[in-house]
């Protein structure tokens, strides 16, 4: 699978907070169904004995439909999530979306419902400064 035009900035940006990146991509393998999640890192914390642990997938929203786009997205977050669960429960699962993406298209009414609804965990990065914005 070809990787996303944004993969590296998120990989740099998840860096430059302390991630460490364990799998790039981290491939995982579900009752005979493979999956090819973008990353998975894990960031030690200071104030706990074991290590946060993510996976992130990255979605670049360039087609002309964001519509079509987010279909995909929410489809392969939700099966990841699924996926992930039966194998690695305390894997969060991360999408990751561009700055303007998450102001301009994610905060429309339905969108933004439909991430509340099916609980989608969002990092937030700014291409370029190459940085996390915000974790939602």
């Amino acid at each position: 699978m070809a990787k996303d035009r944004f993969h590296n900035i998120v990989r740099t940006a998840l860096e430059k907070e302390g991630w460490q990146i364990t799998a790039d991509p981290y491939y995982i393998n579900i009752d005979d169904v493979d999956f090819e999640i973008d990353i998975a890192a894990e960031q030690l914390l200071a104030a706990e004995q074991d290590g946060q642990k993510i996976a992130v997938e990255i979605k670049s929203f360039i087609s002309p439909s964001n519509v079509s786009e987010f279909h995909t997205a929410l489809g392969q977050f939700l099966n990841y999530r699924d996926a992930l669960n039966k194998i690695e429960p305390e894997r969060q699962l991360y999408l990751a979306v561009r700055v303007p993406i998450y102001q301009g298209f994610f905060q429309r009414k339905f969108i933004a419902e439909a991430v509340v609804r099916y609980q989608l965990r969002l990092v937030i990065y700014d291409v370029e400064r190459e940085v996390i914005i915000r974790w939602i």
